[in-house]
Formats: structure tokens, C-alpha cells, sequence
């Protein structure tokens, strides 16, 4: 589950993304200013225009914008549409106001599971990619998404808390703190509060006692500071998070194997995108993508200050995957 956001949302920046999910699940088809205007982000134009969508993170704002770039060398017009998080941007990729999606196996898998199921169905999604991956395409072929072989590069759901707390306390698993007793605020964003890995699956599967969520968003720079300060005690982030160590953090092992394989993929809307060429440009891509690139590119944003565009031409330039 791997709904992530490292950027802090003020009231007003909140409202204008209420205001736009309010009008992309009022109609269907282009919407989103009849996909016009904008982040601008590629080149290209022969092909016609693809929009693609990016929940708040740093990791998936680079990686959309990665996208942008190489389907933008393929000759596609292609801009960068951000929504907050999975529950705006998948609808709006059911109905073509977005039209690619970089996305992560099991979480969508098992987003779109509770979707058709309820929140109580059983699990799809497992560390064996390939039955996650044939899972997931039985659940979003229905909807008009079209999968996309999954590469090697993964990234998970993951917790942490501080140094101190952790040695206090001597943790080193989520079992550990699970055993602990101890009262957990839980920094995360707000989906937190139904997501099967993340707030329900902490409390059922390891037993921790989270009393409340702080809606600071997945990983942000406020929300480990919440952690660090002790305002909160266990803060929602990402495997490859490249910043824990400069707030004091530590991870604390998944050992119940809570989080399954959530191997990076792309997800598009078939009939808008799912043409051979745009999978033959995304799959160089995702053949080229590690995890170690992953953690690499969220250092150059979260830690060296550079912007998602400039990391995501840099990367792909290195990786000679488009004209320079």
C-alpha cells in the first residue's frame, strides 16, 4: 500500500485538491481542463497528448516524471497531473483523465481488491510478484486499466521511529513495539486510517496500540520532525526514504512480512494508452529502473534540494534511455 506524500499540504492548497477531485468524479472522459494546461513537462506532440498522473511523493512525482520525458521522446505531447494519493488519481484513470500511472503491484492490487470486495476481502497480494502481478491485472482489466510488466526496482511501505525511542524501548521490529504496550501516534496521511498495511494491518497483525493518526502525509520532512520531536512515535515512510538518518530515525523490521511485493510497474487506461508503443517505451524503463536508482533519485530530492524535473532528465539521460 504505498500511498505515500512528502510535501505538506497547507488548508488552501487542500481545498484546490477537494475542488479538483470533486470535478473529476462529477464527469468522465477528458475533464482535468479537457486535459489541457497544466504542469508542463514533455516535448514531443505527433502522437497526441498523454497525461501522467502522480500522487504527492517524492518518489512517485519523479517517476512521473520520468515518464513524461520518455514518452515525450517517443513522441507523445505528455504533461504531469498531481493528485494527493491513490483515491483521486485511480478514478480518474478508470476514465481517461489520466492516462498513465507509475504504481507499485501489491498496494494497487489490493486497493482495487477492497474496491470491488470491501475492505474485509481476502488478500491478493503476496512477496511472490508474479501471482500479485496476474492478480492484479484480473481486478483492474474490468475497470479499463491495462498493467504493465513489473520491473526489479521495489519500494515498500515502511515505519519508523527515533533512535531514542527505539533504544528505550528496545525495538528493532514492529513485533517489539507491537509487545511493547506502548500508546502510538502514528504520522501518516490520512488514508492511513483504512489502508489494509498500513493503520489496520499494524494493529491486527502486530498488535501495536495506535491511538490516533497526525495527517502530515507519508514520509514528509513534518512528520518525521513529529517523530524526532516525540510528538508522534511512529511515522508512516518508504523503504527507500534517503533521509531518516538526518531526523534520527530508524526502521523498525517488517518481520511478520506485513508489506508484500511491491515491485514499481506502469498502470495505464487501455483504450487512451494502451498502445504497444507507449509499453515498448515504458518497458526500457522499467527494465533499466533498480531500487538502489529509486533511493538515489528520492536523495537528490528530499536531501540535495533539486527539482523532480531536472533528477528525472539527469536519470534517464545517464541511463542513455532518451535524446539528449
Amino acid at each position: 500500500m504505498s500511498s505515500r506524500s512528502r510535501v505538506a499540504r497547507t488548508a488552501v492548497a487542500a481545498g484546490a485538491v477537494i475542488t479538483l477531485a470533486a470535478g473529476l468524479a462529477a464527469c468522465g472522459g477528458k475533464s482535468l481542463e479537457e486535459k489541457g494546461g497544466g504542469k508542463g513537462g514533455g516535448k514531443g506532440g505527433g502522437k497526441g497528448e498523454l497525461v501522467i498522473g502522480s500522487a504527492g511523493f517524492t518518489e512517485s512525482k519523479v517517476l512521473a516524471e520520468i515518464y513524461s520525458r520518455v514518452l515525450a521522446d517517443a513522441g507523445y505531447r505528455t504533461r504531469v497531473q498531481t493528485l494527493a494519493n491513490r483515491e483521486l488519481y485511480e478514478p480518474a484513470l478508470e476514465k481517461g483523465q489520466i492516462d498513465v500511472v507509475p504504481e507499485y503491484a501489491s498496494t494497487l492490487a489490493e486497493f482495487l481488491n477492497a474496491k470491488k470486495n470491501g475492505s474485509k476481502a481476502k488478500p491478493v497480494a503476496s512477496s511472490d510478484i508474479d501471482k500479485t502481478v496476474t492478480a492484479l491485472e484480473k481486478l483492474a482489466s474490468p475497470r479499463g486499466l491495462k498493467v504493465l510488466p513489473a520491473g526489479r526496482a521495489t519500494d515498500q511501505n515502511a515505519f519508523a521511529v527515533s533512535k531514542e525511542f527505539a533504544a528505550e524501548n528496545k525495538l528493532k521490529t514492529l513485533s517489539d513495539l507491537g509487545a511493547s504496550k506502548q500508546k502510538i501516534k502514528l504520522a501518516s496521511g490520512e488514508e492511513c486510517e483504512t489502508r489494509v498495511f498500513c493503520k489496520p494491518g499494524l494493529e491486527k497483525t502486530y498488535g501495536i496500540d495506535i491511538t490516533a493518526l497526525d495527517p502530515k502525509g507519508v514520509g514528509t520532512p513534518q512528520a518525521k520532525q513529529a517523530v524526532k520531536d516525540g510528538t508522534d512515535q511512529l511515522v508512516l515512510t518508504t523503504t527507500t526514504d534517503a533521509t531518516l538518518d538526518n531526523f534520527g530515525l530508524v526502521l523498525l523490521k517488517d518481520d511478520k512480512k506485513l508489506q508484500n511485493a511491491d515491485n514499481v510497474l506502469p498502470v495505464v487506461n487501455a483504450k487512451s494508452a494502451g498502445d504497444k508503443e507507449i509499453a515498448a517505451a515504458l518497458g526500457k524503463l522499467t527494465r533499466a529502473l533498480t531500487t538502489e536508482d529509486l533511493i538515489t533519485l528520492n536523495r537528490k530530492v528530499d536531501a540535495e534540494r533539486l527539482k523532480p524535473t531536472d533528477v528525472a532528465q539527469a536519470y534517464l539521460e545517464s541511463k542513455e534511455l532518451v535524446k539528449k
